[in-house]
C-alpha cells in the first residue's frame, strides 16, 4: 500500500524513478523496490521521498504504518491535497505553492 501511494504521488508529481533518486539520494534500485513493497523504507527515507514529493512527512508515515491516526483527515492535509490535485496547476507550480504553504504553516507554529 505504502509503495504504491509513493508510485502515484511520484507520478502526480510528473516525475521518473530516476528524478526522485536524484532528489532524495536513496538509489534507483531501492526505491523501485519500495514502490513495489519489497522494502520498508526507514523513517529517513520516508522523509526524503516525502520532502521530494512535496507531501508531508506525517502522511507517508501514516501510510507506512508508522503513526496511528484514527482522526480525520485535518485541514493541514485536506489543503494539501487540494493543491497536490489541482490540475490546473503544473507540477512546478504545485511543488512551489505547497513550499510557501508549508513554510507559513511552519513559521505560524513557531510563533505559537
Amino acid at each position: 500500500m505504502l509503495g504504491g501511494f509513493i508510485r502515484a504521488q511520484r507520478q502526480m508529481a510528473n516525475l521518473s524513478l530516476r528524478q526522485l533518486s536524484e532528489l532524495t539520494a536513496v538509489s534507483n534500485p531501492y526505491l523501485s523496490q519500495v514502490e513495489r513493497g519489497l522494502h520498508e523504507p526507514s523513517v529517513r527515507v520516508l522523509k526524503s521521498i516525502a520532502t521530494a514529493l512535496n507531501v508531508s512527512a506525517e502522511t507517508l508515515l501514516k501510510q507506512a504504518g508508522l503513526i496511528n491516526d484514527t482522526a480525520t483527515v485535518t485541514d493541514d492535509d485536506a489543503t494539501e491535497s487540494a493543491i497536490r490535485a489541482d490540475k490546473r496547476l503544473t507540477a512546478a507550480q504545485r511543488r512551489a505553492l505547497l513550499g510557501v504553504y508549508r513554510s507559513y504553516i511552519e513559521a505560524n507554529t513557531e510563533e505559537s
